[in-house]
């Protein structure tokens, strides 16, 4: 009995082995050879609303069953996954998408491009098999929801069985999922960011300013990017008020002395890099986003918004050591610590340089070493992927037909508008493939900002000098200034969703639609699929359209009042803008102008609309001009009324420190003198400044100016 055990056990690990990958699997023959364990894995995901204060101050915060971050799944590979979601948000709907897991189309959770929203008091199964093992995430794909709460880990063991390297072998393992939380309402940060607003800068500690040039030895460096129309340098939107592990500033894990463990780290913030760092010693890397590489150390890690790494350590023999996880803005950080006794704790990388670009260029000039560690060596390292190298040959198949593409990073830092070769998704919204294809696409980042880019439904080759053991990836950092190579084989059919996961950058319109050409067979073969499996009627979902947004400034002095409000959708500005003054004059004079803007580029805008004043010897009357950027972002603008009369405008705002700043602003109209005024402003709060200016028709006056 013990030998026919034996035999029986012999053949169940050679068929196994025989099997094929769960990758080539996927890519050979779609679902029906991938490995089913037969076993059912039931979960039920409830998204609601609930008090919490993840970062001191109480507020409504959405869950998953109730917690910040979700619960974690745990699967096995051949497990099939049954995961009800529930939708208990009383008026909007909701979504999960299964970040990372190689799955059929339907169920890959994006609404509208893949699969149908989840009504308010809706739910949705999903169903599907676990084809490979590794560190994954879910996460909301609806609006804004990631930031507010909607997302966990998700972790697939290998089959039973099934052996495990030795350098993966430890003691206990520790699922750490990042996060970042900001108290103001996600749709807020949009709006403050669509406006051009500093005040996330000046949160951060990272506004730029002359005083600051002059601390940092850094002022012909902003005077020469003033000059060169560039904004200031950043490499953060967001103000964060808290950096979270697992739902927490600092949080206590498990462990004894001499243990090894497996940190299964997810970072699940919606815009923030972390710098990776342990107090006892460096960081053994043994998968990057859920597949395994050659285990390789380092001393500190960047990783990238939505990629997963799991990391090996060793819990020293005394003292309390930690394992932190700093903002690369520098502006805060989380921790875990483990142990008792001294305390040993990280280090943070230094701050940026934001005076000058020597930072970026060495990080891009140091992508192109033939020392796989000389980005790696720099004070703030870029990524480690010179130095992921995957553990088989990951190849794609030679004779298969093959098409190079280049895509553009690009955006406007000043309008908030993020795009792929400078079109949003809602102006070019797909990239057709061809199923059978490699796709060899080369990633051109053309603006100062880190950008994780992400394939759904797809693991891609990142060309990094590796060969034929290039890693296997699902999301990948392109650095400003510099580009990426990956590849991949076209292996799916329908739609899946690509696009830069900051999340605020991908609902500016960073995305686009990878749609299959579908051939007649191909369709049939849909219609004929299990329902579970069945292709959505794929579109662009929300992306479909540029957001609406709204915001006004005005300041109200004791001599004049002036001011705009803004509607904006994508390129489009409908402004009412107003000046009116009381203080020198005998009557109360007011100019309001109702203008459309349409916005061209960083340099040139044009608008046109009407003039509607009771200045003396005007009439109300239509106008149109632009306006264009100048050296040293000088705002000018020429325009012309339908009675032929022509005005020309110059104006610019100087920031003296980082809430002081200086203002002029020059008007010449060929039917009356000509105007001008400067003056000061002091930022209070986000939506309030005191303003003091001299005007040349209404004198010196005094109050505040209130943002809306």
């Amino acid at each position: 009995m013990k030998s026919l055990h034996i035999f029986l056990t012999v053949c169940i690990v050679l068929f196994g082995m025989l099997l094929p990958s769960p990758l080539r699997a996927c890519v050979d023959c779609g679902q029906q050879n991938v490995f089913r364990s037969g076993r059912v894995v039931d979960y039920e995901l409830v998204i609601s609303g609930r008090t919490l204060s993840p970062a001191g101050r109480r507020l409504e915060v959405l869950t998953v069953n109730g917690t910040l971050p979700g619960p974690v799944l745990r699967f096995h590979v051949g497990d099939m996954a049954r995961i009800r979601v529930r939708n208990e948000l009383a008026s909007e709907s909701t979504s999960v998408h299964w970040h990372g897991l190689l799955l059929p189309n339907a169920q890959d959770g994006v609404p509208g491009v893949t699969t149908p929203p989840i009504a308010p008091g809706g739910s949705h199964t999903f169903e599907f098999v676990l084809r490979h093992a590794g560190t994954y995430w879910y996460h909301s794909h609806t609006h804004l929801q990631e930031q507010r709460g909607v997302y966990g880990a998700i972790v697939v063991l290998p089959r039973a069985g099934e052996r495990v390297p030795a350098a993966d072998r430890t003691d206990r393992e520790e699922v750490l999922v990042l996060s970042d939380w900001t108290n103001e309402s996600p749709d807020e940060v949009m709006r403050t960011l669509a406006r051009g607003s500093d005040y996330y800068s000046l949160q951060r500690g990272s506004a730029q300013s002359l005083w600051g040039a002059w601390r940092a030895g850094g002022i012909r460096d902003f005077l020469e990017r003033e000059w060169s129309k560039m904004p200031p340098m950043d490499v953060a939107d967001v103000a964060y008020d808290a950096f979270l592990i697992n739902g927490h500033s600092r949080l206590r894990l498990d462990g004894r002395p001499g243990e090894r463990v497996r940190l299964r780290i997810v970072n699940a913030a919606a815009s923030t890099y972390f710098y990776l760092n342990w107090s006892a010693g460096p960081l053994r890397i043994i998968e990057a986003d859920g597949m395994p590489v050659e285990p390789v150390e380092v001393p500190r890690l960047l990783m990238g918004t939505a990629e997963t790494y799991d990391v090996v350590v060793t819990i020293p023999d005394r003292g309390e050591w930690e394992f932190r996880a700093t903002a690369m803005d520098g502006s805060g950080h989380a921790s875990a610590v483990v142990g008792h006794g001294d305390e040993h704790p990280a280090s943070d990388p230094p701050k940026p340089q934001l005076y000058a670009m020597d930072e970026m260029m060495d990080l891009a000039i140091a992508m192109q070493d033939d020392d796989p560690r000389a980005s790696l060596a720099l004070p703030r390292p870029g990524p480690p992927y010179p130095l992921l190298r995957a553990r088989e040959d990951t190849t794609l198949p030679v004779k298969a037909p093959r098409r190079e593409l280049t895509m553009h990073l690009t955006g406007d830092m000043g309008r908030y508008i993020w795009s792929f070769d400078g079109k949003t998704m809602a102006q070019e919204g797909v990239v057709t493939l061809h199923h059978g294809e490699v796709v060899r696409l080369e990633l051109v980042n053309d603006t100062m900002m880190h950008h994780p880019i992400h394939l759904h439904g797809h693991f891609f080759r990142v060309l990094n000098g590796q060969g034929a053991r290039a890693p296997l990836k699902h999301t990948v950092d392109v650095p400003p200034m510099s580009r990426r190579t990956i590849e991949f084989e076209a292996n799916e059919r329908h739609a899946w969703l690509f696009h830069c996961h900051l999340l605020y950058h991908m609902m500016s319109g960073m995305g686009r639609v990878f749609r299959y050409e579908e051939s007649a067979p191909a369709a049939a073969a849909a219609h004929a699929l299990p329902e579970m499996e069945k292709p959505h009627a794929a579109g662009l979902g929300e992306h479909a359209h540029d957001p609406w947004l709204a915001w006004g400034e005005g300041a109200f002095l004791s001599s004049m009042t002036g001011g705009e409000f803004n509607l904006r959708h994508g390129r489009h500005d409908w402004v009412a803008d107003w000046e009116a003054g009381w203080s020198g004059v005998p009557d109360i004079e007011y100019e309001v102008d109702l203008l459309h803007r349409y916005y061209l580029n960083p340099d040139w805008q044009i608008w046109a609309g009407v003039r509607l004043t009771n200045e003396d010897g005007a009439d109300h009357r239509a106008v149109a001009g632009f306006q264009y950027r100048l050296p040293l972002r000088l705002q000018a603008g020429l325009g012309v009324d339908s009675e032929g009369h022509v005005r020309l405008t110059l104006a610019q705002q100087w920031p003296l420190t980082s809430r002081l700043s200086a203002f002029g602003q020059m008007e010449y109209d060929t039917a009356s003198e000509e105007k001008w005024a400067a003056g000061v402003s002091l930022i209070v709060t986000k939506k309030l400044s005191l303003t003091s200016q001299f005007h040349s028709e209404y004198g010196w006056g005094a109050g505040v100016s209130i943002r809306f």
